[in-house]
């Protein structure tokens, strides 16, 4: 069971087999190379510090920003510095335990702190009396003494594969680690770095001078104000205001905080400390967000000091007419709140009995406002490796919502009452012993969720002629933020990540979704609220199977919108090929038939159709917005679904990209995951904030296709690559670029041309050859600044730092161990 969650781990800079190898006794190594020799004379004085922070922040963050950075060393922030690395290992498929969690900025508050945690420096240290002490100057002078070869495949003992194991040399094992890997050093497996950005990083490390305090570390004098307000709001006495700022916080601890109107790249952070508003903040440190703080605690909002990662950017928009939006919500209505819940686990795995007094309708229309974040915060946030629940959907669907007034869970409010203790998840047994963590996902209790469902679905005569259209909801009611509505939703899988955008993005897909009240919040406290990375190998293995289970609510739901005669011949193609339904109860193998449908279709592709419908409903309001500004529904997504005469109506990129965008057919299948397009000297395109250089960015998404999504092994073997498509999309999207193209406009046509008529590897590599950005390559620096200067330039609120853990190296097969 262990094997079947095999959760990978990826090390790129200093890493070997074992985080705990000792490295054998032999005669001394001979000496690393210096950094201090390497560097011009004029380099060794300070130099500016707002300099080095950028150079950290744009060629080390980019591989050390998250979970699976090489031996737990994040560089995000000064705190991530001074805590330096460790061999432990976040993603260990085979932990029999709950790991303890290393978390920055909670489980250890200075140095002493987290060396008691097994963490050790990678700055230079005083005590030594020597700069070349610190690891990050001798890996840096590793680095440049030993370079690959330029614009050239890796060789073989550079390995960058997922499943590499780590090695964490400490300033006493590092000469042993430069002899027996003298090419490991940093920025491992990539171009090096500038001369001038060289030795600027060099002179720092061997100064070991702290970076220094972010622009948004300490907010100033007006930011503050609006924070103490918002403080003073979660923190009312009232014991309804204490419940209902219990629920806001298990919804928005991930949160990145942003105050309506301040600076784009200002954001707080919601915790709960041991002191009150007014005093330094005291985060307290529990593993879960529901775990029991202690007998007096506060919630406060602090400034987030560190760089932004777009792996873990939430931005959730706060201001008056947010405040205002959740006194409506929540405490306007008339409700009591009765005795405090309980703490720990058993509360957290069952919020719907935990939060119970607050109106149903509240929490749901408060999931709604923000569908966007929501759904984004079952992928983003700390969790790196998120095969938890990638594994678990179809590499592309979209995404709809039951509307209030049809959702039993709000319309009724003896449903709930009567069905809570039914809509447990996993997280409920995380505080019982391994053995027991499976007991909910054995005892059926799924099956009689569903059980009781069905029935008073089938016994409500508001039911009684089935969904209808008007029973999607189509944004109705929301409130409390400006953007765009976000009731439509695409979600995107990239192997152990994704991306969520809205609106309805791409040709319709195989499935989709409708996401009620009771699947929507058990989704969130089963992949967010509830779980756990440093949790044993049976934390995720419940979640993982939990969450298969909430997938196929979704899926049948929009069934029931289907005629009654047609869902059984559209789930059959859903779930095709031997054990398919291996984790699903009898239940989950068939949608339900009893109730009709209240659509009327007029064509015998239901499914499409009601689609389209849904997706019609959104010409007359605000949606998904292209670089141009022009809203994607109502325009059709015209760059991956315009058929003939309509294609030339096409600004000229769009209208060459338009011959493979939405296409299949087995050449995409050498195309990785994610691939990110920049076409220079492209013509400006109305609206679109164009590059200094002109160039226009593009995202390639390659839509994988399975016979189906119901196992966590074997995927290769459910693999259907003739059905593959590819998704294209205006702008940067995505946290894991798998590789960068860089194309001229008059070679555009040429490229599309190479990509659609490739047949083989061979095919596919001429065509890195020609256009791809290698790791090795000169311009590989060059690109992904202009990547991240693009996301500024569109979005600077949305836009955060790539992450290249996941940039591949193509070659031919025969050479990948």
């Amino acid at each position: 069971m262990r094997i079947l969650l095999a959760l990978s781990t990826l090390a790129l800079v200093a890493c070997s087999p074992d985080g705990g190898l000792r490295l054998p006794a032999s005669d001394p190594p001979p000496p690393p190379p210096d950094l201090a020799a390497m560097l011009p004379a004029e380099a060794m004085s300070r130099p500016d510090p707002q300099t080095v922070q950028r150079i950290v922040d744009r060629r080390c963050v980019v591989c050390h920003g998250c979970y699976d950075a090489p031996c737990q060393l994040k560089l995000a922030s000064a705190e991530g510095l001074v805590r330096g690395a460790s061999s432990e290992d976040v993603y260990d498929t085979e932990r029999l335990r709950d790991a303890p969690p290393t978390r920055l900025g909670v489980d250890a508050t200075d140095e002493a702190g987290w060396r008691a945690l097994g963490f050790h420096s990678v700055l230079a240290r005083a005590e030594a009396g020597d700069p070349a002490s610190s690891l990050m100057a001798r890996m840096l002078a590793l680095g440049r003494a030993r370079p690959f070869a330029m614009n050239a495949p890796l060789p073989d003992t550079a390995e960058i594969g997922r499943d590499r194991a780590q090695v964490c040399p400490t300033p006493e094992t590092f000469a042993r680690y430069a002899e027996d890997r003298p090419w490991a050093g940093m920025p491992f497996a990539t171009a090096p770095l500038p001369e001038d950005e060289f030795a600027a990083l060099g002179a720092w490390s061997l100064a070991g001078d702290p970076l220094p305090p972010r622009a948004g570390a300490v907010p100033p004098a007006a930011a503050a104000r609006r924070i103490a307000d918002w403080e003073t709001f979660l923190n009312a006495p009232d014991p309804r205001a204490r419940l209902v700022a219990r629920y806001v916080f298990e919804h928005l601890f991930l949160a990145h905080l942003h105050l309506e109107g301040d600076a784009p790249d200002r954001f707080f952070r919601l915790i709960r400390s041991s002191t009150p508003p007014g005093e330094p903040p005291r985060p307290i440190a529990t593993r879960r967000p529901y775990d029991d703080p202690g007998p007096a605690f506060f919630y406060r909002i602090v400034p987030i000091a560190e760089a932004i990662t777009h792996k873990d950017h939430l931005v959730y928009e706060i201001g008056p007419g947010r405040m205002d939006r959740l006194r409506a919500l929540f405490l306007a209505p008339d409700w009591q709140a009765g005795p405090a819940p309980g703490w720990g686990a058993k509360a957290g795995g069952a919020p719907f009995v935990t939060f119970a007094a607050i109106p149903a309708e509240a929490r749901y229309r408060f999931l709604l406002d923000d569908a966007l974040f929501f759904v984004r915060s079952f992928i983003r946030g700390p969790v790196c490796r998120g095969q938890v629940a990638t594994d678990v959907i179809e590499d592309r669907f979209w995404v709809t919502f039951l509307a209030p007034e049809a959702d039993l869970s709000v319309a009724d409010p003896g449903f709930l009452a009567e069905g809570a203790p039914l809509l447990t998840v996993p997280a409920a047994a995380n505080d019982a012993p391994n053995f027991l963590r499976l007991q909910p996902l054995l005892l059926n209790g799924h099956a009689e969720w569903l059980a009781f469902r069905d029935a008073r679905y089938e016994a409500s005569p508001a039911h009684a002629g089935g969904f209808g259209l008007g029973d999607i909801w189509d944004g109705a009611g929301a409130g409390g933020r400006d953007g765009p509505p976000t009731e439509r939703l695409t979600v995107f899988r990239n192997h152990d990540n994704a991306s969520v955008l809205p609106g309805f993005v791409g040709t319709p897909p195989e499935t989709a979704w409708v996401l009620d009240y009771p699947t929507f919040e058990r989704i969130v406290y089963d992949l967010v609220t509830g779980y756990d990375v440093f949790g044993s190998v049976e934390t995720q293995l419940t979640t993982r199977l939990y969450m298969d289970h909430l997938r196929r609510e979704a899926e049948n739901l929009f069934l029931a919108f289907m005629p009654a005669d047609a869902r059984r011949g559209i789930h059959a193609e859903w779930y095709r090929g031997p054990l398919s339904d291996l984790h699903a109860s009898g239940r989950e193998r068939r949608p339900a038939e009893r109730l009709p449908t209240a659509v009327r279709y007029a064509t015998d592709a239901p499914k499409d159709e009601l689609l389209a419908r849904i997706e019609a409903r959104g010409e007359t309001r605000g949606e998904a917005r292209d670089e141009a500004g022009a809203p994607a529904a109502r325009r059709g997504d015209p760059l991956n679904r315009c058929q003939g005469a309509a294609c030339a109506g096409l600004p000229e990129v769009e209208r060459a990209l338009a011959r493979i965008a939405g296409e299949g057919g087995d050449w995409v299948r050498w195309l990785p995951d994610l691939s990110v397009l920049r076409v220079t000297g492209a013509p400006s395109a109305p609206g679109a904030p164009d590059a200094p250089d002109g160039a226009r960015v593009f995202t390639l998404f390659h839509d994988k296709a399975h016979t189906n999504v119901g196992l966590m092994l074997a995927e290769t073997l459910r693999r259907e690559p003739e059905r593959d498509r590819l998704t294209i999309i205006a702008g940067q999207v995505g946290s894991y670029p798998n590789l960068f193209f860089e194309v001229d406009a008059a070679d555009l046509g040429g490229f599309v041309a190479e990509l659609s008529a490739m047949r083989s590897e061979a095919d596919w590599l001429e065509v890195v050859a020609r256009h791809g950005v290698r790791r090795m390559s000169e311009r590989f620096w060059a690109v992904a600044d202009a990547l991240t200067d693009d996301m500024l330039r569109r979005d600077p609120l949305q836009a955060g730092l790539l992450d290249l853990n996941r940039y591949l190296d193509p070659k031919p097969a025969a050479l990948i161990d």
